[in-house]
């Protein structure tokens, strides 16, 4: 999967979780920038990512993301390692 298409598909599970299809996200944005972003939300969202993905993050990953850029920078290198 290319960078662009992890982008896109972040940005419509986001668009799902948070029930707001005017969510674009960008690489600055955190949980403060997307009403409803909460720790039960965050959660949801991670576990979206991971099944529509078939990826599995680790504990330690999900608490190092401050952020889209480095949401989408884990899940590239999480692709990368598979192959």
């Amino acid at each position: 999967m290319k960078k662009d298409d992890i982008r896109i598909v972040v940005n419509e599970i986001f668009r799902e979780i948070f029930n707001d299809t005017s969510i674009n996200i960008q690489d600055n944005m955190t949980a403060n920038d997307i009403e409803g972003w909460d720790s039960l939300a965050h959660i949801i969202m991670i576990a979206a990512i991971e099944k529509k993905i078939n990826i599995k993050f680790t504990l330690k990953e999900v608490m190092l993301l401050n952020n889209i850029s480095d949401l989408l920078l884990c899940v590239e290198k999480k692709l990368e390692t598979r192959h």
